[in-house]
């Protein structure tokens, strides 16, 4: 027994003194060097942790980084022009990788995106990393919802998004909506003042959303040139959480410049509005012959067969506002620039002008009257094509699957696509493709969803599609018969604020002249 003891401790010392002499400063950094080639050799080209893929094209990553520096450290105002050059350069395909992020593939091809929208929509999910990257703002709500959660809120929200709703919004919501800003845009003619049109466009379609969600309006054009706490908090917030999302190093830019206290302020100015109009209602009922979209929530039940909480209430309020107010705003701005710069065909404002007035024919516009004026919706969706409202969207591979043309995508990396980018490919929309033709809308059939995927496709399509075309109709009709406008500066296209959707980053500034002095 004494012998074996002996015997185990003389082997354990022997491994101990050989450990020793291996284990010197010398071998320890041959160690350590051997390694690290090995990581530089593995990651040479893509960001730490990311398995490389020769089988696709994009721009040459740096060791361990990646494409960090051409996602973070290059204008974030110019991120749209790069997707787009980088898809003339790759072609329909190509890829990035960056730290914290992964692998990101951007598609281009239209067969592409209907598989990942629509084919396999099941494949492919908004994933945890969004939802966490953009809490502050969207919560639980359907914008960054998978699954049940998803499925649920957007089958009772269809509820409010009918032609017998659209009927009543367009003659108590829209047009009422619409006779106040023409009100404000008759004094700015008078003083020869200078107006932010996509400023009014904001407060136009936060007041009408306000009154078809929450059953009053938020009083924006009760002072037109005032700034609205609740607009603008939305705002910043929108386009902060924006870079956060974009940013895998955001923490430390966020920092840096303070972000984090702005994140914190701006959430809280949003959040406590949306309470406050949910406690009141609690408290006051609901008595008219409609239910709004508050309303249907408040008596629903969510995937657990419970009541939905005032947090998950103001979630969905929140989510509904971003698609609501942000997105047709931001359309009829990019459409009036479009038609209004130096370079326009003018012959388009005054089909428009004239068809207007054709089927208007001095009356307020109609659900019906809407629907009749077809160069009007066109002039509505070239403008979504070129500039979409959502310039830029991103999904989560969840389990692996094949894109057409046999290319693999394996579970995590994450799938990209840019509407910007889409609107502008030769490939796509043929030789034509950069210029401003709302014919193109006119002759044969519509271009295909997997084209035009301003308002997505496949099940998540856009409920409010028609909403929006409605009220952007109503609104621009009633306009274009009264004044004419003119760009402060129609030879400079706007740049635009990187964020979620996409705003003019200074507004479009415009002067308005009264077509008829008696309107």
């Amino acid at each position: 027994m004494s012998s074996a003891v002996a015997t185990s401790s003389l082997s354990t010392a022997a491994i101990v003194q050989v450990l020793k002499q291996l284990l010197t400063r010398a071998n320890i950094a041959k160690v350590l060097g051997t390694y690290l080639v090995y990581l530089t050799l593995k990651y040479r080209k893509t960001a730490y942790g990311v398995r490389t893929r020769t089988d696709l094209p994009g721009p040459m990553g740096l060791p361990f980084l990646g494409n960090t520096y051409q996602m973070v450290f290059l204008p974030r105002n110019e991120l749209l022009q790069r997707q787009t050059a980088n898809h003339e350069k790759y072609g329909p395909i190509y890829t990035m990788t960056v730290p914290g992020i992964g692998r990101l593939i951007n598609i281009l091809d239209p067969e592409m995106i209907d598989h990942v929208l629509r084919v396999n929509f099941w494949a492919y999910e908004k994933g945890p990393f969004l939802r966490t990257q953009l809490k502050p703002l969207v919560g639980g709500g359907i914008f960054g919802a998978d699954g049940h959660q998803w499925k649920w809120q957007r089958k009772l929200a269809s509820n409010i998004f009918n032609v017998k709703s659209f009927r009543s919004y367009t003659s108590t919501v829209f047009c009422k909506e619409a006779d106040l800003v023409i009100d404000y845009l008759n004094i700015k003619a008078d003083r020869g003042e200078v107006v932010d049109l996509q400023d009014v466009f904001y407060k136009y379609t936060l007041d009408s959303f306000g009154e078809i969600a929450f059953g009053q309006s938020f009083g924006c054009l009760d002072k037109p040139g005032d700034e609205v706490p609740f607009a603008a908090a939305f705002d910043r917030l929108n386009q902060t959480l924006s870079e956060r999302f974009l940013s895998p190093m955001f923490k430390a830019i966020s920092w840096y410049k303070g972000h984090a206290d702005t994140i914190d302020r701006d959430s809280k100015i949003v959040s406590d509005f949306t309470y406050d109009i949910i406690r009141q209602r609690r408290e006051e009922g609901h008595s008219k012959d409609h239910k709004d979209l508050l309303q249907l929530f408040m008596e629903t039940q969510d995937e657990n067969g419970e009541a939905l909480t005032d947090e998950m209430l103001k979630d969905t309020m929140n989510n509904f506002i971003l698609a609501g107010r942000d997105t047709t705003a931001q359309a009829l701005s990019w459409m009036f620039y479009l038609i209004h710069r130096d370079s326009a065909d003018k012959t388009v404002l005054q089909r428009l002008r004239d068809e207007t007035e054709q089927v208007l024919q001095g009356t307020l516009p109609t659900y019906e009257s809407t629907k009749q004026q077809k160069f009007a919706e066109a002039c509505f969706y070239e403008g979504l094509r070129l500039y979409p409202s959502v310039p830029k969207n991103i999904k989560t591979c969840v389990e692996d699957d094949v894109l057409p043309g046999g290319i693999p995508i394996y579970k995590g990396e994450r799938i990209g696509w840019s509407s910007y980018a889409m609107g502008r490919s030769t490939t796509v929309w043929g030789p034509d493709a950069k210029e401003y033709k709302p014919e193109r809308w006119l002759s044969g059939e519509k271009p295909s969803q997997s084209k035009f995927v301003s308002f997505h496709l496949g099940p998540r399509t856009c409920l409010g599609q028609a909403f929006a075309t409605i009220e952007a109709i109503t609104l621009m009709s009633m306009l274009v018969e009264r004044f004419d406008f003119e760009l402060v500066d129609p030879k400079k296209e706007p740049a635009y604020v990187p964020s979620l959707t996409m705003p003019m980053d200074c507004g479009l500034p415009v002067r308005v002249i009264r077509r008829n002095p008696k309107a």
